[in-house]
């Protein structure tokens, strides 16, 4: 069951909404999912995780690949471990819990309307487009951007320990690196946020803007998070690059897009 149900003026919750996008990029809705939803959805989850794809790989903020002619100092010389993963959206179930909420009218308009825009659409990327992150016990998701102007996301599984979502909200723009910043960040000299989410919970972030990690995650539970990304244009699939990337793997419809529409030059 949808939070959306209950509420009485989802109008004053858009704006509540958009307003902490404005202010500060982020904005959690509290238990948008009723129990008995959440239970579904962590079930799948951990039935899911052993088919997640694992890399450890060293990357930088950006996820791009070394540049020399980048000055010495910038913030994408500075590399560090990725060690979470991710399981495809062509592994989970036919009929999921969470393919059902990614594609339900009304939660894809609540999500329009929280961003302002007239209308989102789920990517056609068969690998991305929903999927769950998976951060193993002594694992994290280092500092990075997203690829996605704005990202949605809801915590499934809760770890006993770490796994804290911290940010920069608004660190840089559309127009602007901002590359001084986000070198004080990675040196711990730029204030951040930090977010107790708990299973059932939604975010939406402006996650191309804002740099984020997860933190180490500590016990023996792995945090789950399913990811459900959105476009304001239609037929939006990841480059071959950064799709291998993530899940070790492309598909021919992958292949097919690589001339995909960029909304900014920005660094990804």
């Amino acid at each position: 069951m949808l939070l959306l149900d209950d509420v009485v003026d989802t109008a004053a919750l858009v704006a509540r909404v958009r307003r902490d996008l404005a202010t500060d990029g982020c904005s959690v809705v509290p238990d948008f999912l009723a129990p008995d939803s959440r239970d579904a959805l962590r079930a799948e989850g951990v039935a899911a995780a052993p088919h997640a794809y694992y890399d450890v790989e060293t990357v930088n903020v950006y996820n791009t690949a070394p540049d020399p002619s980048l000055p010495p100092d910038h913030p994408a010389h500075r590399t560090t471990e990725r060690g979470n993963a991710f399981v495809a959206r062509d592994v989970l179930p036919a009929g999921s819990a969470l393919e059902r909420l990614y594609t339900d009218p009304r939660f894809v308009r609540f999500v329009a309307d929280c961003f302002g825009l007239e209308r989102v659409h789920p990517l056609a990327d068969p690998l991305s487009g929903l999927v769950l992150n998976v951060v193993t016990p002594g694992r994290g998701h280092p500092w990075h951007f997203d690829t996605n102007e704005f990202t949605v996301s809801m915590l499934t599984q809760e770890p006993e320990g770490g796994g804290v979502f911290e940010y920069c909200p608004n660190i840089r723009s559309a127009g602007a690196e901002n590359v001084d910043d986000v070198r004080a960040a990675l040196e711990g000299r730029f204030p951040s946020r930090r977010l107790t989410l708990r299973p059932g919970d939604l975010q939406l972030f402006a996650g191309r803007y804002s740099l984020h990690r997860v933190t180490t995650v500590t016990g023996a539970t792995a945090r789950h998070s399913a990811i459900f990304a959105y476009s304001e244009w239609p037929d939006v699939v990841g480059t071959v690059a950064r799709t291998r990337q993530l899940f070790g793997r492309v598909t021919p419809v992958h292949r097919a897009a690589e001339a995909r529409l960029r909304v900014d030059q920005l660094m990804d």
